[in-house]
């Protein structure tokens, strides 16, 4: 529901928790504001408000009357207050999402050297926000390699902890069917060489990591998760989702 609440717009969430999702710029103006707020806001566990980069001059404020960082990107951020002792605060995000690819076209694999481990190693890289794993399968594999591919099935998951910038990480790897064959590498500042090179090469060469062998290995051997083609499992307009079965 939402309401208004002298110069703030609020919204209640699930977690009995109140959104601030229109208020004052001016530090003064908001800082009576939260004052009155706090005076008068009863039943509530948690407080929440989103600051855009333009509005980060909030922020000592903010944190002065007891607001925390909750989660944020590029663009704003988002803080919580704790209005009770032990509230239940919604898991931030903890993970970053990577894919990779086993493209085979018949003993041929498709592999890259970046200028990171600079040894033959599987196509694949960050899921962007909002993404979903096909699409970034098909995006990473084009711009290492200027192969065109489609999904075929998930065949390996690994977790990672800590990973990149202390968090856990999950690496989805799929097979791919390639639909081309030319390499034309898209991002040169990144990747140093890409071809194709005989699997049994590849699984035996000793600079090959083996956990990159483990998931050839287990694509030669399993077929993998499918995508469900089954329409409005989910039946959210803003969700973009994939089943894998």
């Amino acid at each position: 529901m939402n309401e208004t609440f002298r110069s703030l717009d609020l919204i209640n969430d699930k977690y009995d928790g109140v959104i601030i999702a229109q208020f004052p710029d001016d530090l003064k103006e908001l800082k009576e504001e939260l004052i009155y707020l706090f005076d008068h806001l009863e039943k509530k566990k948690l407080l929440w408000i989103k600051l855009s980069i333009k509005d980060s001059h909030l922020i000592p404020l903010l944190t002065e009357y007891g607001f925390v960082f909750h989660h944020c990107n590029e663009l704003d951020i988002t803080l919580v207050k704790k209005l009770i002792d032990d509230p239940v605060i919604p898991t931030a995000t903890n993970h970053t999402l990577g894919v990779g690819a086993v493209v085979l076209d018949g003993n041929k694999l498709l592999v890259i050297k970046d200028r990171f481990w600079q040894k033959y190693k599987l196509p694949g890289g960050h899921i962007d926000d909002r993404e979903n794993i096909s699409t970034a399968l098909i995006r990473e594999v084009y711009e290492e390699t200027g192969v065109n591919v489609e999904f075929d099935s998930i065949i390996s998951l690994g977790h990672f902890s800590p990973g990149q910038f202390n968090e856990s990480n999950l690496y989805v790897v799929c097979r791919a069917i390639p639909l081309t064959k030319e390499i034309d590498i898209q991002d040169t500042d990144e990747i140093m060489e890409a071809k194709w090179l005989d699997v049994n090469i590849y699984l035996a060469c000793d600079e090959v990591h083996p956990y990159n062998k483990k998931i050839v290995e287990t694509a030669l051997q399993n077929g993998g998760f499918k995508i469900d083609t089954t329409k409005d499992l989910i039946t959210k307009d803003d969700v973009k989702y994939e089943l894998f079965c």
